[in-house]
C-alpha cells in the first residue's frame, strides 16, 4: 500500500462540478492499494499517517503531527501510484488491486485513521475527481507499508 501524504493548508474534492468534501489544514492522503496489500498494510500506514512530524512547531522546526496541530484528513483513492513506467510510454497498472479488492482496503484505512480519533473526509471512490489543494510547504513524502 502506498500513500502520498502532501501538507495542506486546504484541500477540497469536486465530483462532476460539485464539492464532495473540503477540509483547512491537515494531509491530504493519496492512497494507492496494491493486489499485494491486507488490512495489516492498511493499519500499519494510518498509524503512521497520523503520528508523522511533519507540522512546523513554534521555531519553524517540523516537530508536531496531525493531532497537535488538530489537523483534517482527506483521503482519495489513487490506483496510478502502482502505475509501472519503466517499459514503454504507457503505464501498466498490473499491482494496482481491482476496485472490488481496492475499495474495501480503502474504507478500512479511512476506518483505522477514525479509530485514532481523526474525523476523515474522502473523494468519491472509483470517480473521476478534481481535487484541489494548497501545499503548505511544500511537504510531500511517499509512504509504504512494504519495503
Amino acid at each position: 500500500m502506498r500513500a502520498l501524504l502532501q501538507r495542506v493548508s486546504r484541500c477540497s474534492v469536486r465530483v462532476d462540478g460539485r464539492e464532495v468534501s473540503s477540509i483547512g489544514r491537515g494531509l491530504l492522503v493519496l492512497l494507492g492499494v496494491s493486489v499485494e496489500d491486507g488490512e495489516e498494510d492498511a493499519s500499519y500506514l494510518a498509524e503512521k499517517v497520523v503520528n508523522l512530524r511533519i507540522f512546523e512547531d513554534g521555531q519553524g522546526k517540523m516537530n508536531l503531527s496531525l493531532e497537535e496541530v488538530g489537523g483534517e484528513v482527506m483521503v482519495v483513492s489513487q490506483f496510478t501510484l502502482y502505475g509501472d513506467t519503466r517499459k514503454g510510454r504507457r503505464p501498466s497498472y498490473t499491482r494496482a488491486a481491482p476496485p472490488e479488492v481496492a475499495e474495501p482496503l480503502y474504507r478500512y484505512f479511512c476506518r483505522q485513521v477514525e479509530a485514532r480519533g481523526f474525523t476523515v473526509r474522502t473523494g468519491l471512490f472509483g470517480a473521476h475527481m478534481e481535487v484541489e489543494l494548497v501545499n503548505d510547504g511544500p511537504v510531500t513524502l511517499l509512504l509504504e507499508s512494504r519495503d
